[in-house]
């Protein structure tokens, strides 16, 4: 059989995918995510979920709610239909939903004891050797399909290669392919921008703001609160920088951005240094949107612009009645063990980022060292830090919501803090997804890549990347070179 009969073959085959323990547990619903083809479960694997249940982790509960799903494909099924195998809900059934009827693959559990021999390797009671035998026994009485093993173990994958074995990684816990692909949130306007549609701008003023409404092909990639900008030209010798206000089909209307650099229109004391800074602040200071993420590496001005933006719109305006700030406590290095005190106490060490741009904010024009001090009181009244440990349960009314160091954040928690909305309540997630302390986690599996890729779309979020450092040249350096 040449390569090429032979590939297309594996291609027109019927594929079963052997599941390791590890993908049920980092995903429970991994059993509906193979569209046509048929699962199978070595026993092995049955008994690690049992060994895994108990606890209050993530992986512990993974664990649980896999087992609660095969339980009920089971007991509706009863014996008998074991051997046949267990129709299988398509994708759309995914979350479980007994509505959908259309049955795709099925799911076959391991019925007898393969004892073969791994060509050297010994069985002992190794549950990775025991599951290797168990495909080898699947590819033995199913030679035509082609069987495939999923872990997310890479020594597991590597046995099983060496056996001859196809093996894969398990993707679809993945909110996004590649961080690389989430969206800066700027996007620059083609450069024949003025010639080519300036006879289909409308322009208008109202309470203040300036509007355009475009209508062209090329305004079909916008979404709203996109922001777009044009380099200065003939038409803008200023150049040019806009918000999407709305879109719908081909016509989108942009409002003007505040310019926030100059002194004059600086918040709480900050002014934008760069393009990006100064649409972070007109994303921060707009009352239409709840939900800002903000991502940029490390000197880029996330929390100041952040904390700035909050400043103003408690103190000045009077939109929120008070901030609140919160973070993942994970330690960079070694844990330094019990912390004493309340939970605003326990939680300062966690916040050395709010204590530095509190003293960069908190610095009045007159008043010396008393009047800087009276200011960081004032501050640290408005200011709440919370613990994320105690979230559960609470409704933010009317608050000014501050999620540090989001990256560190499973989809799960995630979820769990932006449903504490309550009315009035602006949420802000800061991050930087090279600088992932959670061991479990990567770049597209963070909880704030699944924040950014499933709230790209409404019209009351915003999203944005900050890419100049404004912190120091040394910072700067070491954050393209270390």
């Amino acid at each position: 059989m040449t390569p090429r009969s032979r590939a297309s073959r594996q291609r027109e085959a019927r594929k079963v995918f052997v599941l390791d323990t590890n993908v049920l547990m980092d995903d429970p619903a991994a059993i509906f995510r193979f569209a046509e083809h048929d699962i199978y479960i070595p026993m092995a694997v049955l008994e690690e979920l049992d060994a895994a249940k108990k606890g209050m982790s993530d992986v512990a509960r993974n664990a649980r709610q896999a087992s609660r799903f095969l339980d009920e494909l089971v007991s509706e099924a009863g014996t008998e239909g074991l051997a046949a195998g267990l129709a299988l809900p398509d994708a759309a059934a995914a979350a479980w939903n007994k509505e959908a009827p259309r049955p795709r693959g099925r799911l076959f559990f391991q019925l007898r004891v393969h004892d073969a021999p791994l060509e050297g390797v010994p069985l002992r009671n190794l549950a990775d050797n025991v599951i290797l035998a168990a495909v080898l026994g699947v590819q033995r009485e199913r030679p035509d399909d082609l069987v495939i093993l999923v872990s997310k173990d890479i020594n597991l994958r590597i046995k099983a290669t060496v056996l001859g074995i196809a093996a894969e990684d398990y993707f679809s816990d993945t909110a996004l392919e590649d961080a690389d692909m989430l969206p800066p949130g700027i996007l620059p306007l083609p450069a024949d921008f003025w010639e080519t549609l300036a006879p289909e701008l409308d322009s208008w003023q109202e309470d203040g703001r300036s509007y355009y409404r475009v209508r062209g092909a090329t305004t079909r990639e916008w979404l709203v609160n996109d922001c777009l900008y044009a380099p200065p030209s003939p038409a803008q010798p200023r150049g040019f920088e806009a918000i999407v206000s709305s879109h719908e089909g081909d016509t989108a209307v942009l409002e003007i951005a505040q310019d926030f650099r100059s002194e004059r229109h600086a918040v709480w004391g900050i002014r934008a240094r760069n393009r990006e800074q100064n649409f972070a602040l007109n994303l921060l200071m707009d009352p239409e949107i709840d939900l800002v993420t903000i991502l940029g590496a490390a000197g880029t001005g996330k929390t100041l612009l952040t904390l700035a933006a909050g400043l103003s719109q408690t103190l000045d305006l009077n939109r929120y009645s008070e901030i609140i700030m919160t973070r993942v406590t994970i330690p960079l290095g070694d844990d330094i063990g019990f912390l004493p005190g309340t939970e605003e106490e326990k939680m300062e060490p966690w916040m050395g980022a709010l204590m530095d741009n509190l003293e960069v904010l908190a610095k009045p024009a007159d008043g010396g060292d008393w009047g800087r001090a009276a200011t960081q009181d004032l501050l640290r009244n408005r200011i709440k830090i919370r613990s994320m440990n105690f979230m559960r349960g609470r409704t933010f009314l009317n608050r000014y919501v501050i999620i540090d160091e989001a990256q560190n954040l499973t989809s799960k928690q995630m979820k769990a803090l932006v449903t504490r909305a309550g009315p009035g309540t602006k949420l802000v997630c800061l991050g930087n997804l090279a600088q992932i302390d959670t061991p479990y986690l990567t770049e597209s599996t963070s909880g704030l890549t699944y924040l950014v890729s499933r709230f790209r779309d409404w019209p009351h979020a915003g999203h944005l990347t900050l890419l100049r450092g404004e912190r120091s040249r040394l910072a700067d350096y070491a954050s393209e070179r270390l």
